[in-house]
């Protein structure tokens, strides 16, 4: 009976181990993008994804040009102006801040990201009640989501594990 209780805990420790090395983990010193709607109704779900698909465009032509966390923190402040303007296109009330936010868990690709205060851009439409939206903008994993559909999750795995490595060099 010890033997088997002993192999059990074995297989469950390298089970363990091997699920442990394949999960994609947000570094440390990232910030993330968010936007919440005003509310669940398709009208203003649908606004939320069109005003993150304005803006993300916006910061990632940014982000790309960040080599490290401090150049994306310096390159995000001197273009918060032109983030808001994007945001003004569409008429809308809305709550931008730039600092340390609060971000609900979120389970991408088989992986939990706990919630928690992390450094990051949010946009509160209206009311901000609805569903939210949010990814990684640095390092740009933002890039990930136009791309998903085409990733299978090897390719995936493999491709943001590039992008935090080539980040945190």
């Amino acid at each position: 009976m010890k033997k088997i209780i002993i192999v059990l805990f074995c297989i469950t420790v390298i089970y363990a181990i091997a699920n442990q090395e394949e999960q994609i983990l947000i570094p440390e010193d990232s910030i993330r993008f968010r936007v919440i709607a005003n509310s669940d109704s398709m009208e203003d779900q649908n606004k939320k994804m069109e005003i993150k698909e304005a803006v993300d465009k916006e910061i990632n032509k940014l982000m790309l040009q960040a080599n490290n966390i401090e150049e994306a923190r310096n390159l995000l402040q001197s273009n918060i102006s032109n983030i808001e303007q994007v945001v003004n296109n569409y008429h809308v009330n809305y709550q931008m801040n730039f600092g340390n936010n609060y971000f609900p868990e979120k389970e991408f690709k088989g992986i939990t990201y706990p919630e928690g205060n992390y450094e990051s851009l949010v946009i509160t439409l209206g009311s901000g009640l609805g569903q939210n939206w949010w990814c990684v903008m640095f390092p740009p994993l933002c890039l990930l989501e136009a791309e998903e559909n085409q990733l299978d999750e090897v390719e995936y795995k493999s491709f943001v594990k590039t992008m935090i490595n080539k980040y945190l060099e």
